[in-house]
C-alpha cells in the first residue's frame, strides 16, 4: 500500500506521445518538481492540458510537447507565458484552445467516463471558429436548446501538487483555492502527486477531511517535494516567487536564455535548485500574493 516514488520514478513511467493533464492554475501551486525532472528526460511528442502557467513554457521550450490543450498560460502578474508564447509565433504547437468553462466541462466529462457534457461556454464566439472539430448537440426536451458539446479531454496521466500527502495515497489541499485538481485526479488513469509533506498514514479530524479532495484510489503514487511548487505558489505554505519568476521571463528575451535557464536550474539536483532559490527556508518566507 505504499505509493511513495521518487519524481525519477514517476518520469521514468511516462511514455512519448502520451497526454499528461498538469494541475493547478497559471502560477499557482504547479507540479514543478515533476516538471523539471520531465525536462531532464528524453520524454516527447506530449499532449499537455493545463490551465497553463510557466510549466506549459517550460515544457515547450525544451521541445517536448507536441499538442497543447488550454485555457490560458499565462504567469499573472506576468499576463502571456513567453516560452509559450514563442511557440505559438512560431507555429510549432498543435493547439486546442478552449474558454475556461469549456475545459473544466472537458475533464468533467473525463472523470463521469462521458463522451462530452453540454455547455453555453464558448457558443457565438470564435472558440467554435478556429476549432472546427467542435459539435453542438440540441436539447430532446420541448425547449430544443441547442448546445455546445464539449469533448471529454481524457488523461492518459495528471500531475498534481499537494500541501500534505500520506504514503497510502490520501491528500490534502489546504491552499485557499484548491482550484480544479481533483477533476484532474478523475480524468486521468493514473494520477502522481508531489507534495510539501509526506507522513505514513492520515489521522483526519472532523476539520482536516474537508481538505481531502479526492480518494486515494485516484492516486498511482506520492513524490516528497518540499518547495515542490516553487517558483509558483503553494498556499499557505509559501507564495511565488516573482523575482525567478521575472527572471525566467527575461530569458526569453536574450541570447542562449532558454540554454542558460536549464543550465542553471534544471541541469541540476532539486537540492541543488533550492539552494540557488535561498533554500527552504527563504522560499518559506515567500509572500502570499494578494487577489
Amino acid at each position: 500500500m505504499n505509493k511513495q516514488l521518487s519524481a525519477t520514478e514517476v518520469v521514468a513511467r511516462l511514455r512519448d506521445g502520451m497526454t499528461i493533464g498538469i494541475g493547478g492554475w497559471g502560477p499557482r501551486r504547479k507540479p514543478m518538481a515533476i516538471v523539471r525532472e520531465i525536462l531532464r528526460s528524453n520524454l516527447k511528442d506530449l499532449t499537455i492540458v493545463a490551465y497553463g502557467g510557466p510549466e506549459v513554457g517550460m515544457l515547450c521550450a525544451a521541445g517536448k510537447v507536441r499538442k497543447l490543450i488550454f485555457g490560458f498560460a499565462t504567469m499573472d502578474p506576468i499576463p502571456l507565458e513567453p516560452y509559450f508564447r514563442k511557440a505559438r509565433e512560431a507555429g510549432t504547437l498543435e493547439v486546442f484552445e478552449v474558454d475556461e468553462g469549456m475545459f473544466e466541462w472537458g475533464l468533467r466529462a473525463a472523470g463521469m467516463r462521458m463522451p462530452f457534457l453540454p455547455t453555453r461556454c464558448g457558443l457565438a464566439t470564435d472558440v467554435v471558429k478556429h476549432n472546427p472539430h467542435l459539435k453542438t448537440i440540441q436539447s430532446p426536451y420541448a425547449d430544443g436548446e441547442v448546445l455546445l458539446a464539449m469533448p471529454a479531454l481524457k488523461l492518459d496521466v495528471a500531475l498534481i501538487h499537494v500541501n500534505e500527502a500520506d504514503k497510502l495515497g490520501n491528500t490534502l489541499i489546504t491552499s485557499a483555492d484548491p482550484l480544479f485538481d481533483n477533476l484532474f485526479a478523475r480524468a486521468a488513469d493514473a494520477c502522481y502527486v508531489s507534495a510539501e509533506r509526506v507522513v505514513d498514514k492520515f489521522a483526519l479530524d472532523t476539520h482536516a477531511v474537508r481538505f481531502n479532495l479526492f480518494e486515494r484510489y485516484l492516486v498511482t503514487g506520492v513524490v516528497h517535494a518540499p518547495c515542490g511548487a516553487h517558483p509558483t505558489y503553494c498556499g499557505p505554505d509559501y507564495g511565488w516567487d516573482l523575482a525567478h519568476l521575472k527572471k525566467y521571463n527575461a530569458s526569453a528575451s536574450e541570447e542562449s536564455g532558454w540554454a542558460n535557464y536549464v543550465k542553471e536550474f534544471v541541469a541540476c539536483t532539486e537540492t541543488e535548485y533550492l539552494a540557488k532559490n535561498g533554500g527552504a527556508e527563504t522560499i518559506g518566507k515567500l509572500p502570499m500574493p494578494i487577489f
